[in-house]
């Protein structure tokens, strides 16, 4: 009888313990996700993050949730990383996956309402979404920045009628403002290869040839102000980015006193954001090599890890000598890729 009351009382006492970790269960596992553009999309990001440990040590450790589900992967610009890592995720939920290239073998899309269509597009977008949505359970939309109006590209009007539409749960991966699979994917590599509880990470503009949207740095900086980093931002004058992707990160315009002490650094060209300059939306307004990340920037750094999301202009955006170091972790980074979008498709396969 001793023996009884004494294990009752320890039960007992142990009880609001029990019901707490119940609860935090409950939550994470109820967690509902029908969009994926923001890290605030993902539920609790610790959560999501052990999701993470447990997809890399077991690729296929969910493999029976996505059996007899469609995702549908739609490609209105080129990729080569996020077309195989997601379609080698969804696979590996049992996922069916249909891959569609709207510029290659389908029909000329309009993608505005009140437009005369008397030319070469013959079918209009708000008719060929609900049928693609007929046809799968999740779809994921590729759509880069058109760069000829601000107001239209960061309204996100293409992936929004997605949203709309469709009547499924929609996912960016990579739209004209954000590419959230990349930045989950750089977050999981951070804490893995993180040294210090709380690192320095500086995201660097470098110099490109080309003008590229906004997107990767808006949505690193994003999950870097939703984790547990000490942040900073570096880049020439009038490359500003929005203040809603920036948030808490700290601007540095001189770019070696901003890699002082860096525990990684990540590197990446953006065009004007038209922050500060309206007129340059989306031009190139500088590029000036001595922003190339090299071993002399490298040597300010605490031995710091080298990021970026590939492909990467060799000798304009980092030297050869950096990216090919023991340091470089760019191809860890791509290589998780697969690990992100397993944790994106498996919260939404659960919400459906």
């Amino acid at each position: 009888m001793e023996l009884l009351l004494r294990e009752t009382f320890n039960f007992v006492s142990a009880l609001p313990c029990v019901l707490q970790c119940v609860n935090v269960f409950y939550q994470e596992t109820t967690y509902i996700m029908k969009t994926f553009l923001y890290p605030s999309d993902l539920g609790n990001l610790e959560s999501a993050l052990r999701e993470a440990k447990m997809v890399k040590n077991d690729h296929y450790c969910f493999e029976k949730l996505g059996r007899h589900r469609t995702a549908l992967l739609i490609f209105f610009n080129n990729s080569l990383r996020t077309r195989l890592s997601t379609q080698k995720a969804a696979q590996n939920l049992g996922m069916n996956v249909i891959v569609l290239d709207v510029n290659q073998g389908a029909w000329k899309l309009e993608t505005e309402r009140g437009v005369v269509m008397d030319g070469d597009k013959s079918e209009h977008l708000l008719e060929a979404i609900p049928v693609m949505g007929s046809y799968a359970d999740i779809i994921g939309v590729r759509t880069f920045a058109r760069f000829e109006s601000r107001e239209a590209d960061y309204s996100e009007s293409i992936l929004q009628q997605f949203i709309k539409h469709s009547g499924r749960p929609v996912f960016s991966m990579e739209s004209a403002t954000v590419h959230p699979l990349q930045a989950f994917a750089d977050l999981i590599t951070i804490e893995e290869y993180k040294k210090k509880p709380r690192p320095k990470v500086v995201m660097s503009w470098a110099p490109h040839p080309r003008a590229l949207p906004q997107a990767v740095p808006n949505s690193f900086a994003q999950w870097m102000n939703a984790a547990d980093v000490d942040f900073v931002i570096t880049h020439p004058e009038g490359y500003e980015l929005d203040p809603k992707f920036v948030g808490n990160a700290r601007v540095e315009y001189y770019q070696m006193k901003a890699l002082e002490g860096a525990d990684f650094v990540y590197a990446k060209n953006w065009s004007c954001p038209g922050v500060t300059r309206p007129e340059d939306y989306g031009k190139v307004i500088s590029k000036d090599m001595n922003w190339t990340i090299d071993s002399k920037h490298m040597a300010v750094t605490d031995n710091a890890y080298f990021m970026h999301c590939l492909p990467v202009r060799r000798n304009m955006i980092v030297t050869d000598d950096v990216i090919e170091a023991p340091t470089s972790i760019v191809i860890p980074e791509a290589a998780n890729r697969e690990i992100s979008a397993t944790v994106v498709l498996k919260r939404m396969l659960e919400a459906l």
